[in-house]
């Protein structure tokens, strides 16, 4: 298993946390912004996972597996893989509107996309 998926792993790292943190921004949508930026980090990190257990499988979908065999908890990995399904499809198309790729969005890119709520 990867070091990504440890469990005292955070995929925002602290310069992205003050990045967000330092935005004039109400906190609601700061904290939109943060859960935009993790589930953004999660996907850049299964696609740079090129292990075996991936191939030709619903990456994600393993990913979310894995993670909640920390918390031997299967309710959670459904929930947390239909949530993160939700972010892809929203992010997505969020990018295509931009004409970025997904894995080429930044923190600003993330302030539009909350800003356009």
């Amino acid at each position: 298993m990867s070091n990504n998926l440890d469990p005292f792993s955070n995929p925002l790292n602290i310069q992205i946390i003050k990045e967000i943190d330092n935005l004039d921004l109400p906190i609601m949508q700061k904290q939109h912004i943060r859960i935009l930026a993790h589930c953004l980090q999660i996907f850049k990190i299964i696609n740079a996972d090129n292990s075996l257990e991936y191939q030709n499988k619903n990456s994600l979908r393993v990913w979310c597996d894995n993670q909640s065999k920390k918390f031997d908890d299967k309710k959670f990995s459904d929930l947390f893989y239909e949530q993160l399904v939700s972010t892809s499809k929203k992010l997505s198309t969020f990018s295509k509107k931009i004409g970025k790729n997904i894995e080429d969005l930044e923190i600003d890119d993330l302030v539009l996309l909350v800003e356009q709520r």
